[in-house]
């Protein structure tokens, strides 16, 4: 009985292990296809560098075809880019993309909000920042980062 258990818990966990492989390659396509439509060709990805929390966030360091680096962030929140010299290592670049967030939101509701439409992407923008920024601080999270 407990060899069948421990079959069912193998088969569990290959399950897991399967959807957020899927979840990965979903949010790599999703990074790649954001870039390309700014206009940057992606290269190649520096796995080492990335980081991903499934199904929250997954962030990339992306090479392009022009020589030129950038972190991507991308999953349950607004896929974005940032310059790689904006943060050191994925963990810096949450925070910065955090940052960021925060005062594209003041700017939106700076200029006066005018229609739902904005008032709900400066919300959102205010919801991932804190939360990307509880991410940053959270030490076991980065615990791998730690070498």
């Amino acid at each position: 009985m407990s060899e069948q258990l421990t079959q069912e818990q193998q088969a569990e966990q290959a399950e897991i292990e399967q959807a957020r492989a899927e979840w990965v390659r979903k949010q790599f396509q999703k990074a790649n296809e954001y870039l390309a439509s700014k206009g940057i060709v992606p290269d190649n990805v520096s796995v080492q560098d990335s980081r991903y929390l499934p199904p929250y966030m997954a962030v990339w360091k992306l090479n392009t075809l022009q020589k030129q680096s950038f972190w991507v962030i991308s999953g349950d929140l607004p896929t974005d880019h940032i310059a790689l010299s904006a943060a050191e290592n994925a963990r810096e670049a949450v925070r910065a993309f955090s940052l960021q967030w925060q005062m594209k939101a003041q700017q939106i509701i700076n200029a006066g909000i005018d229609d739902k439409t904005k008032h709900d992407f400066a919300q959102l923008l205010i919801s991932r920042a804190e939360s990307l920024y509880n991410m940053f601080e959270d030490e076991q999270l980065w615990q791998a980062e730690i070498a």
